[in-house]
């Protein structure tokens, strides 16, 4: 069928001589003292041979064998057989649902309700994620009363009204009064808080306090109705600041508030 023999291998590398054969490669080599196996089925026994000969001799010392690393497993493989799992992307560290009941911060539900934790113990494990002095969640619940009604006049209520009125949606109109508190609409309860803590924390006396911030060209914040003063007291004022002085263990930033209160 072929005019000369079929020779498998590389391109290029067909022997055409006796010589250049793959036997005859095979021959010189182990005339020259090469170790050369019979085929390629005896590569291993070759080399097993030949080291077992050299370890004898003690021209090499053999190492202790390792275990070979674990090659890792496809991602997709690994998750169907259970070995792995996805990533939690939510977790919660407030409320814990696994049981037969929440957990609020580590606190049973039952615990609660018997105990009467009410608005403001929840509030203090909800959100602070500790269990507020009764003192402490009192004053919460004051506070959520004395600011639960407000009048319509106000940016939040105005926007809500006037949302609702032109048809919007409970929710819709609940975002729109929201979305105007700011600096110069609620924000200043967060606004006095911020800046009566960071003057005293810094050791500062009221009267710094008042000249610094009239230097920034930054106006005090403070709670309750503009129109409210020294001689024309804000009634809701007057009874969070009565609860602090007859509940709280201490009262170092209102004190520090009411002496910025004289000078301004």
């Amino acid at each position: 069928m072929f005019p000369t023999n079929v020779q498998f291998g590389h391109a290029g590398a067909r022997a055409r001589e006796d010589l250049e054969t793959a036997d005859a490669k095979n021959k010189a080599l182990k005339e020259v003292g090469a170790i050369v196996p019979d085929s390629f089925n005896d590569f291993d026994k070759k080399i097993k041979e030949t080291f077992d000969k050299i370890v004898k001799e003690g021209k090499v010392e053999p190492k202790p064998d390792r275990e070979p690393p674990v090659i890792p497993m496809d991602f997709s493989k690994a998750l169907a057989e259970g070995k792995i799992r996805m990533p939690t992307h939510f977790i919660s560290t407030i409320s814990d649902e696994r049981g037969d009941q929440p957990l609020y911060a580590g606190i049973p539900l039952t615990e609660i309700i018997k105990n009467g934790y009410g608005i403001g113990g929840v509030i203090g494990l909800l959100w602070f994620k500790k269990k507020f002095p009764r003192w402490a969640g009192k004053f919460i619940e004051l506070v959520l009363q004395i600011v639960a009604d407000h009048g319509p006049a106000v940016s939040g209520a105005h926007n809500a009204i006037i949302a609702s009125r032109a048809g919007k949606d409970l929710i819709s109109s609940l975002v729109s009064g929201l979305l105007t508190i700011g600096p110069r609409f609620a924000g200043a309860i967060d606004g006095a808080a911020h800046w009566f803590k960071k003057f005293h924390d810094q050791g500062k006396e009221p009267e710094e306090m008042v000249s610094e911030m009239k230097a920034m060209n930054i106006l005090i914040p403070g709670i309750g109705h503009l129109i409210k003063s020294v001689r024309n007291p804000e009634k809701r004022v007057e009874m969070l600041k009565q609860y602090a002085r007859e509940n709280f263990p201490k009262t170092d930033y209102l004190d520090y508030a009411l002496k910025v209160e004289k000078i301004t």
